[in-house]
């Protein structure tokens, strides 16, 4: 008898009835599932939520934008996928501070348009690339930078501030729930 000749038991989707007729049972279902997703869910939303709402909340008093959409998208990164190469404290900073650098340099080279938030956006990507840092997000920081075109002394130091109270939001979430994987793997 061959391997391919063997039946497997495939998973079943949705409500399983057992061949005696018995009811299935409790915790079953689709509704159970998607209770558990829900359940599942809830800790890293109430994470991302909780450093954006931070990062909002600093922006607020200090009168500066902090939250810049680039940063939503590294939370999301970050407390999705916190064993990841691209969610590791050192790619999140330098990552950021790259795309920054990106804008600036291109914005010293020609004036601020969506053809100069596009190159700047290829620019981060190869200079995090190089740098071992692949993080997605930070194309996005240097597209702000060439649109918004923020003063340099006020926006990097925030920036830097920014990505710090992530990664010190990932490591606080990681501790605070037990069922997360330990955040970070490695901090450089």
């Amino acid at each position: 008898m061959d391997l391919d000749s063997v039946p497997t038991r495939r998973p079943s989707y949705g409500l399983t009835v057992p061949r005696d007729g018995a009811p299935p049972p409790k915790g079953s279902g689709r509704l159970h599932r998607a209770r558990a997703a829900v359940a599942a869910a809830l800790p890293g939303t109430g994470a991302v939520a909780g450093v954006l709402l931070v990062l909002a909340a600093l922006g607020a008093a200090i009168s500066e934008p902090v939250l810049i959409p680039s940063l939503a998208a590294s939370a999301a990164v970050l407390h999705h996928t916190p064993t990841l190469p691209t969610a590791q404290p050192r790619t999140v900073v330098v990552a950021h501070l790259l795309g920054a650098a990106a804008g600036y340099t291109l914005l010293a080279a020609a004036p601020s348009s969506p053809w100069c938030a596009a190159l700047a956006g290829g620019l981060t990507f190869a200079a995090t690339t190089l740098a071992r840092t692949p993080h997605s997000p930070a194309c996005a920081t240097a597209v702000v930078v060439v649109l918004q075109t923020p003063a340099p002394a006020r926006f990097v130091p925030l920036l830097f501030l920014a990505t710090m109270v992530l990664v010190l939001g990932g490591l606080a979430a990681s501790r605070l729930n037990g069922a997360a994987p330990r955040y970070p793997v490695r901090w450089w």
